[in-house]
């Protein structure tokens, strides 16, 4: 790939494609860095050759390939690699052009404002559509106007992944830009951090394609977090994460089609946080983490007969309670043991001491268990991970 830092004459004599005083791309120049293993471009305008056989003797397959190809490779690229594919001849700016708009923000400069001038020249390059659009959630805060005509930009057009990630911890949150809803038809990943949600925008929402939903150190009311993740907002939602959820003691679930969900609350004192979650109905529901397991959520599971990874339980003071209809267990003492949990296959504890009769005790709540991750800590030293053999296990217990 032709190094950016060349100049434009150099490349002109390289490619035979650039015209005499043509410019370099607006976005290679917003993402250009230094290249210290220059190499010669391939020439798209020549016909692949069999010389040299294997890839070898200087073949060049690639340029080969139909435009609609070569779209689909950029489109996979990091944003600093797609643009900068640019240098290589004119076909090449063509098919960046052409190929959906992938633009992850953390790929291109460190400054606030140098990061929004970057953003800004590549939107105005592209005409869209737009793949995928990753800002910081800083970003949000410290430039709601700039974000907001950022997501007006017709290079964002369709859009199918949008990514407000969590960058630095920000103190002060906003609301969400209204321009951010006009991607709720074409939304199928969507991650907001450190923001706030509010009742009246998310309540009328609706997600037809949206299968993967993270909600990072968000604060939203009760009613809104029910009414998104239903099966009437998110008809096809796959995989739900939260993480840091305020505003929300309690949440019922009831969705067709969630497969993974994950929780996790750190400790903050005066801030509601979520501490109890029923699973009310989730058929197709195969995976429940708790990712955060020095904050205690306390489980309820209904009706998830597919429910095959557990994790993570603790057997600390303030531990966990996990109930499976009338089956309940306090981190891992079995309070009552009514009926066994045959559908899990995959369990995860943490424990400061491992006390094999404690374990084996909790098995006989899942008698169908293929695989057992155990993490102890102690006190007197630091974190061992230790993988016992079911079988020994089973052994011991039917001794």
């Amino acid at each position: 790939m032709e190094p950016p830092g060349r100049s434009s004459k150099r490349r002109r004599s390289d490619s035979g494609e650039l015209e005499a005083g043509e410019s370099s791309p607006v976005a290679a120049e917003a993402t250009e860095v230094p290249n210290p293993h220059p190499a010669t471009p391939p020439s798209p305008s020549s016909p692949p050759s069999d010389e040299g056989g294997g890839g070898g003797g200087g073949v060049d397959h690639i340029s080969g390939l139909p435009d609609a190809i070569l779209g689909e490779i950029i489109a996979l690229l990091s944003t600093r690699d797609a643009a900068r594919v640019q240098t290589l001849a004119s076909r090449w700016r063509h098919i960046w052009r052409a190929a959906p708009l992938n633009l992850d923000s953390r790929e291109l400069l460190d400054a606030d404002e140098a990061l929004a001038g970057a953003v800004s020249r590549i939107l105005a390059d592209h005409p869209g559509p737009g793949l995928r659009f990753c800002i910081p959630s800083h970003i949000v805060r410290d430039r709601p106007a700039a974000v907001d005509a950022w997501l007006r930009s017709p290079a964002l057009d369709s859009l199918q992944e949008l990514d407000f990630c969590l960058d630095r911890s920000c103190w002060s949150r906003r609301e969400l830009p209204a321009s951010t809803f006009r991607f709720a038809a074409t939304l199928r990943v969507a991650t907001f951090s450190e923001l706030d949600l509010l009742d009246a925008k998310v309540e009328a929402l609706h997600f037809p394609q949206l299968t993967h939903l993270a909600l990072q150190d968000v604060s939203m009311a009760k009613g809104s977090l029910h009414t998104m993740i239903s099966s009437s907002s998110c008809p096809v939602l796959e995989c739900l994460l939260l993480d840091n959820c305020y505003g929300c003691r309690r949440l019922r679930i009831s969705s067709n089609s969630l497969r993974s969900i994950a929780v996790g609350v750190d400790m903050h004192i005066g801030k509601p946080r979520l501490k109890e979650v029923t699973i009310v109905n989730a058929p197709c529901l195969e995976r429940f983490l708790h990712i955060k397991i020095d904050e205690p959520v306390n489980v309820s599971v209904i009706v998830a007969p597919k429910l095959e990874t557990l994790g993570c339980l603790n057997d600390e003071i303030d531990s966990s309670r996990l109930v499976f209809g009338t089956t309940v267990l306090q981190g891992f003492l079995v309070v009552s043991l009514t009926t066994v949990v045959r559908s899990v296959k995959i369990l995860a504890l943490k424990s400061l001491y491992i006390k094999l009769d404690t374990v084996i005790g909790l098995m006989k709540c899942f008698p169908c268990l293929e695989k057992l991750y155990i993490k102890a800590e102690q006190r007197i030293g630091g974190v061992v991970n230790i993988g016992i053999s079911l079988n020994a296990l089973i052994s011991i217990s039917r001794q």
